[in-house]
């Protein structure tokens, strides 16, 4: 799921830099490739998680309110990156390296 929803960030954020956007939608863009990058890697994924919602959500609302563009696939990509901020990076990321894989383990009854 990281690598699909940083895969995600990387290519749609580069699409829309291609267009020429606003200069606030150009700086959050290029905000969404960077933690795209962040996310792919594993790297503060639960900081650049809860970043990425953020930026996300601003493009939507950006999109919504200038009527430039669908709002849809930013709030999509809003929520996998909250998922991804809860969840965590997983065992194959920069994060696991650096801090060691987190588990949760259940008492038996």
């Amino acid at each position: 799921m990281r690598l699909l929803t940083a895969s995600a960030f990387i290519f749609f954020g580069m699409a829309s830099v291609r267009q020429a956007p606003p200069l606030t939608t150009l700086v959050l863009e290029i905000i969404s490739i960077g933690a795209g990058v962040c996310l792919l890697v594993g790297l503060w994924t639960p900081v650049v998680g809860t970043l990425a919602v953020v930026v996300k959500l601003l493009i939507a609302y950006s999109r919504y309110s200038s009527h430039s563009g669908d709002a849809g696939f930013p709030i999509i990509h809003a929520v996998l990156a909250a998922i991804l901020a809860m969840v965590g990076p997983g065992a194959w990321s920069i994060d696991a390296r650096l801090f060691g894989r987190k588990r949760i383990d259940f008492p038996e009854r």
